[in-house]
């Protein structure tokens, strides 16, 4: 299943979240914010919502925000399953933990698309090394740096300087200046701002 390619905007509406992953855009109209999209734009709190379509939202949350495919996703939902602990916040440390999250997360990027692009082109070492793969999973004490380039250069200034830029996790070190930065330690679920019940999640893919 290919990754969504449609509007943001409306996809923010429908889900009623903002995905700052995925998007700088935001919905400036709260009113707008409350209503689905579409022609007749119903409230939010009018339309009758199921258990499953409330599991099925938080996990479109996750899908849309990280922008990956259905099958990536579940992968995810597997792997979690197999290491000890809560089911649920280790599918958000898995994914929390990609090298593309990282590198958007470190303000490199505006987005984790760009951030993606940056990580395939190969403008990103890990300790180092090359890595030309957005899945990669950092570890507490990686160094990640990006090419000293003047387009890259240009495209993290800009970033750095935008008045939406993001602040910097807890678990993250970075140097804008020196296109450098660090894993100190896995994310904890409080630097996690997606707005997201991971349990329903998890409660979702129960009968996979």
């Amino acid at each position: 299943m290919s990754r969504y390619r449609g509007p943001r905007l409306r996809l923010q509406r429908r889900l009623g979240v903002q995905l700052n992953h995925l998007t700088r855009k935001r919905i400036r109209n709260k009113k707008r914010q409350n209503t689905l999209p579409g022609q007749h734009g119903y409230s939010r709190k009018k339309v009758r919502r199921s258990e499953f379509r409330m599991r099925l939202e938080e996990k479109q949350k996750l899908k849309f925000n990280y922008s990956i495919t259905e099958t990536q996703l579940f992968r995810y939902v597997k792997e979690a399953r197999r290491i000890k602990g809560s089911t649920g916040l280790i599918i958000l440390q898995l994914l929390e933990m990609r090298l593309d999250t990282i590198v958007f997360r470190l303000n490199f990027s505006p987005t984790i698309l760009a951030a993606r692009q940056l990580v395939s082109h190969g403008h990103v070492k890990v300790n180092d090394q090359i890595v030309t793969i957005p899945s990669f999973q950092c570890q507490p004490g990686d160094s990640i740096q990006i090419s000293d380039t003047k387009s890259i250069r240009a495209i993290v200034d800009e970033n750095a300087n935008s008045k939406r830029r993001k602040f910097l996790p807890y678990h993250l070190a970075a140097s804008v200046k020196q296109l450098r930065g660090g894993v100190k330690k896995v994310v904890d679920r409080r630097d996690i701002r997606l707005p997201v019940n991971e349990l329903l999640v998890v409660e979702y893919y129960s009968r996979r």
